[in-house]
């Protein structure tokens, strides 16, 4: 009990200190991590007897994904963004129909697309934080640009 209320202090110690950068990944990280896990599951269920338990465990990640893309959408600043913001949007309303689509059906076809487009996307925005970070140094703190 001990480890665990360490590791959620230290967890709950990294989101906080976070930049705003830094918690775009953590999401995207997260999500990720939530795919990988349900379609683990399906495979174990598609090579063995079919689990109530692990259906509903795959469903569970399918969900903690879609809250995470709808915690992404929330956070894209339309004025700031413009047309890379309203084309995110878009995107992860798709992401969202497919994950509800792929829970219902249990399709892993539609989980693994959806995964690798946000483990492209978690790409994309690393390199972005990397970059403005480097250039950065030396000045201070600024909003991440995502438009240029």
């Amino acid at each position: 009990m001990a480890k665990s209320n360490q590791i959620f202090a230290y967890t709950e110690t990294r989101i906080k200190t976070a930049s705003q950068g830094q918690l775009i990944i953590m999401l995207y990280n997260e999500a990720v991590k939530q795919l990988d896990h349900g379609l683990d599951l399906l495979e174990r269920n598609a090579s063995g007897k079919k689990s109530p338990d692990r259906i509903e465990q795959i469903s569970k990640s399918i969900l903690k994904t879609q809250e995470i893309v709808t915690e992404l959408m929330a956070s894209l600043d339309f004025e700031l963004g413009g047309d890379i913001a309203k084309n995110l949007f878009s995107l992860y309303t798709w992401f969202n129909q497919e994950l509800l689509a792929a829970n219902i059906n249990q399709d892993p076809q539609r989980i693994s697309s959806v995964r690798n487009m946000l483990n492209d996307l978690r790409s994309a925005w690393s390199e972005i934080i990397t970059k403005n970070s480097m250039e950065g140094m030396g000045h201070p703190a600024m909003g991440l640009n995502i438009t240029g």
